[in-house]
């Protein structure tokens, strides 16, 4: 008699671990977890293709203004006068310097030299004048800057909230663990396996979201910082060439 129960409670034992098919895929883990953690991967997810588009979008933006930019900048460097430089602003491509470029235009032609002209001069513009111009340059340099600099906190946000979101899933991962211990009563691979691997998953997909967005923000960043200065080089050579035409 004891050895039929025995080997009944074998037979029962064996059974139930060949119902239980554990998952031996990503796909197959991901769509034996609980829904919370599926809603965590999938918030990661869509992370991801913000972050994805975002950057896209922004070497377009970069890219385009670079190229139109070092173009006019460098036929602006040639420009013998003010004229000269508008006309070539007309048939340049539209860049953040033409718009630098077009504010000037914009201020000189809306401002009256307080400096009367002479029989030794042209008029001019007073101290104020230049110092409100150069003001009127550095306005627009920052909204230049704020136009190409939009959506890119958008990337540090992204890189810095993944990790919090995976380390949720990987918790949750971490109790289905415990739970796969406490239903089987014992500690072995097979009751601890599917709680490990949808932490580690949830880990995973949170490093490969937060780590490109940190990359690309730092990336773009920097490129921003160093177009700011290319703008505000751009304004100091813009009133350099007034003060050669005799504008100042």
């Amino acid at each position: 008699m004891t050895g039929v129960s025995a080997g009944t409670l074998m037979l029962l034992q064996l059974s139930t671990q060949g119902g239980a098919a554990t998952p031996r895929s990503i796909v197959g883990l991901i769509v034996g977890s609980d829904p919370v953690t599926k809603v965590v991967l999938a918030g990661l997810a869509v992370l991801s293709l913000i972050s994805w588009a975002i950057m896209f979008a922004k070497w377009r933006t970069f890219s385009a203004a670079e190229r139109a930019g070092g173009s006019f900048v460098r036929e602006f460097e040639r420009a013998r006068g003010i004229d000269d430089a508008m006309l070539l602003a007309q048939r340049s491509q539209s860049s953040p310097f033409t718009a630098v470029f077009s504010r000037a235009v914009q201020f000189l032609n809306d401002t009256k030299p307080a400096l009367g002209a002479t029989n030794e001069r042209t008029a001019r513009l007073s101290g104020s004048q230049v110092e409100a111009l150069r003001l009127l340059l550095d306005s627009q340099t920052g909204r230049e800057r704020e136009a190409l600099g939009k959506f890119i906190p958008w990337l540090a946000t992204v890189g810095s909230v993944s990790p919090l979101i995976g380390l949720f899933g990987t918790v949750l991962g971490v109790i289905e663990a415990f739970e796969g211990i406490a239903t089987k009563g014992s500690g072995n691979i097979g009751a601890v396996a599917p709680g490990i691997a949808t932490a580690l998953i949830a880990t995973a997909a949170a490093l490969a979201v937060a780590i490109p967005a940190a990359f690309a923000y730092n990336v773009f960043a920097s490129r921003l910082n160093r177009f700011d200065n290319e703008l505000e080089g751009f304004g100091s050579e813009l009133i350099a060439l007034m003060v050669r035409e005799g504008r100042i």
